[in-house]
């Protein structure tokens, strides 16, 4: 790699509470925790914000916690 190359790298979803890309899920299906903030969230069916419903098949996508419709986070804080 050289000097001039930046490497930026998305390490994963990023967190609704401090944008940080270190949103990890946990042991418990559809909670995530932030590896930087610490907050906790759970995944909704429904989005906060415009009110979509998304199938359980959708959200076992660990990857996949914005909402098609609107692109909201479907995470709330816990």
């Amino acid at each position: 790699m050289s000097a001039g190359t930046e490497h930026t790298t998305q390490s994963g979803p990023e967190c609704p509470s401090c944008g940080e890309p270190w949103l990890r899920g946990t042991n418990l299906p559809g909670r995530y925790r932030c590896l930087h903030c610490l907050h906790r969230f759970e995944l909704r069916s429904e989005c906060p914000h415009c009110g979509a419903h998304s199938t359980i098949a959708r959200m076992s996508d660990t990857a996949n916690v914005i909402c098609r419709n609107c692109g909201g986070s479907m995470l709330q804080p816990i």
